[in-house]
């Protein structure tokens, strides 16, 4: 059996259900338990990192690609064919869905995650919330049954204050959420919630809560075996996002103190047991600037960050949810539970931050990891790897843990530093921006920042090193470029300002002109695809009369819904889209013709 000189296994062969960062990460562990390792690929993933690393591979297909690693019949039946015993989902795809966890089990595969029941009932953010409350569990004011109309959003806005936060009850990552500031945008929001609902989780329904305003996120690592123990790893800080999607986590959280942190791990442990939680799960929550924490969510799976928990506790968490799958018990007690220095992860997504953190699919042309002590990459891509429009656009997860938390901000910084990929755009230099910045060094939630033009502009700065006026508008006469020379055997980086051809601007300006010289009405007056995607609605018609920033339609990529908006006044014409069309980036979707 490949990798059996790494330890006794408790299983022959598992196949993880996903691709990328995390299916290589869980192979990895496998490895060591002396397990051998089963990887399944779409189409578009035939030369995947995570297909190349596993001792066995399968094509799954059926449908669309994008939907390859949902098809549980074609999974099934790759893991049979393999001869598999377990099957680990990895996060996302059909890590939460309770039928998968359950035909796994049928087929006699072993499920490595929590039972379908606990799956069910923490799924559903609506029963969640009521059995939270049921047990004591506090949770952010709100209601724990669907909502059913916008006019029903209106009056809860009314009753609970604005701003509320209409939610999918299967929603999670930021899908599904919609902040409602008014009783004016309730309509349009409970609407495309329920639409990501549908699209998503195959779950329409929605509810409403309260929003709150600036609170940090932080959630409670658990971990809980078959036989009734129940343990808490502490707690991860998650406050720094975009669009309501995770960039960078830490534990332990700068605003938690130890009793904070035990009361809430308490917590987190009687919410597991009270629908009788087994493997690796987190309790996702809300933490007030007074100190008041409410339950959000529960994640019935490994999450995206819990290689933090793992640096500071010194624990392997994917071992510990194979091996309670096996029927063995925790490795540790709550007592044994040390967390030791502080751990930052940046997530490294191929995203353009100066275009509102748009997907940036394409083909990585150079790569080379960061290391050194107390560094870990987390990563599926090689030089050459294509980062395809069909899914997340992470590329890696970038880890550091060092002796306390301003030793990891050094830390990542560095790391950061060394971290190369080109061929496409990265968040790599919005990370150095982040955690250049005040707000950061000092612990704060760096609220209203993160999606802000200032990080914009220190991030481009930081990315090409262009200068920057204090106003934020760049000084693009000249290129800084870096050169490794050598005099007398010793080596040297000369930095070069570079000035740019005279030709330049001109060309510039050519390119803004259409045929003939002069500037195109038409392409002024376009209104075009920032990504490539999937058309899901459209919100004009042929002739409309519309304003400067009015929504013209919403497209999906990368699993994010993404809004186009007119630049300027003016009546549509030549609209080409419908909902269900795919676009590419750059196309034309509508022309808005000045009055």
């Amino acid at each position: 059996m490949p990798g059996a000189e790494y330890g006794v296994a408790v299983f022959g062969k598992v196949l993880v259900a996903n691709r990328g960062e995390i299916a290589i990460r869980v192979f990895r562990t496998l490895r060591e338990l002396g397990i051998g390792t089963i990887a399944v690929y779409s189409e578009p993933d035939r030369n995947a990192a995570h297909v190349a690393y596993a001792d066995e591979a399968y094509l799954i297909g059926g449908g669309l690609p994008a939907e390859s690693y949902l098809n549980q019949a074609a999974v099934l039946d790759a893991a049979q064919r393999a001869g598999a015993e377990a099957v680990h989902p990895g996060y996302g795809f059909l890590a939460e869905n309770a039928s998968f966890a359950r035909a796994c089990e049928e087929r006699g595969l072993v499920w490595i995650g929590p039972p379908p029941e606990a799956i069910e009932a923490m799924g559903s953010k609506i029963e969640a919330r009521e059995r939270m409350r049921a047990a004591g569990v506090p949770i952010v004011p709100g209601v724990t049954e669907p909502v059913e109309s916008a006019d029903e959003v209106r009056r809860l806005g009314d009753e609970l204050g604005w701003p509320i936060a209409i939610k999918a009850s299967a929603g999670g990552g930021g899908k599904g959420l919609k902040v409602v500031r008014s009783a004016a945008d309730a309509e349009r929001a409970y609407e495309s919630a329920r639409r990501e609902g549908e699209a998503y989780f195959s779950d329409a329904a929605v509810y409403v809560e309260r929003y709150l305003e600036d609170p940090r996120h932080v959630e409670v690592q658990v971990l809980a075996d078959a036989h009734g123990n129940v343990i808490h790893l502490g707690e991860r800080d998650c406050t720094i996002q975009r669009r309501h999607q995770k960039l960078v986590e830490e534990t332990p959280s700068p605003a938690v103190d130890p009793a904070l942190r035990e009361r809430i791990g308490a917590i987190a442990v009687d919410a597991a047991r009270a629908v009788e939680y087994r493997s690796a799960g987190t309790l996702e929550g809300l933490l007030t600037r007074d100190g008041e924490w409410y339950f959000l969510e529960m994640n019935t799976r490994i999450q995206v960050e819990h290689t933090v928990t793992e640096m500071a506790t010194g624990l392997d968490l994917v071992r510990e949810q194979v091996l309670i799958a096996a029927g063995e018990l925790l490795s540790l007690r709550q007592e044994d539970v040390r967390i030791t220095g502080h751990a930052i992860e940046c997530r490294i997504n191929a995203e353009d931050v100066g275009n509102g953190f748009l997907p940036a699919p394409g083909m990585i042309s150079a790569y080379r990891e960061p290391a050194g002590p107390g560094v870990r990459v987390d990563s599926g891509v090689v030089t050459g790897s294509e980062i395809s429009a069909l899914y997340d656009p992470m590329i890696a997860k970038l880890v550091v843990h060092g002796v306390d938390r301003e030793h990891a901000r050094r830390r990542m910084l560095r790391a950061l530093d060394e971290f190369a990929i080109d061929g496409v755009k990265t968040l790599v230099s919005f990370h150095k921006a982040l955690l250049t910045h005040p707000c950061f060094i000092e612990g704060d939630s760096c609220h209203g920042l993160v999606e802000s033009e200032l990080m914009a502009a220190r991030a481009a700065e930081l990315e090409d090193g262009r200068s920057f006026a204090p106003d934020g508008a760049a000084a693009l006469t000249q290129h800084e470029t870096v050169r490794a020379v050598e005099v007398d055997g010793r080596r040297f980086e000369v930095r070069l300002l570079k000035p740019e051809p005279a030709f330049a601007e001109l060309a510039r300006r050519r390119r803004e002109r259409g045929p003939g010289g002069s500037t195109s009405g038409a392409a002024k007056d376009a209104v075009v695809s920032p990504m490539q995607g999937t058309v899901l609605a459209v919100e004009v018609a042929e002739g409309d009369q519309v304003e400067a920033g009015q929504v013209i339609c919403i497209v999906e990529a990368m699993k994010m819904e993404n809004e186009v908006h007119t630049h300027r006044s003016g009546r549509v014409t030549d609209l080409s889209v419908a909902p269900g069309q795919p676009v590419k980036t750059g196309q034309v979707i509508c022309v808005v013709s000045p009055l």
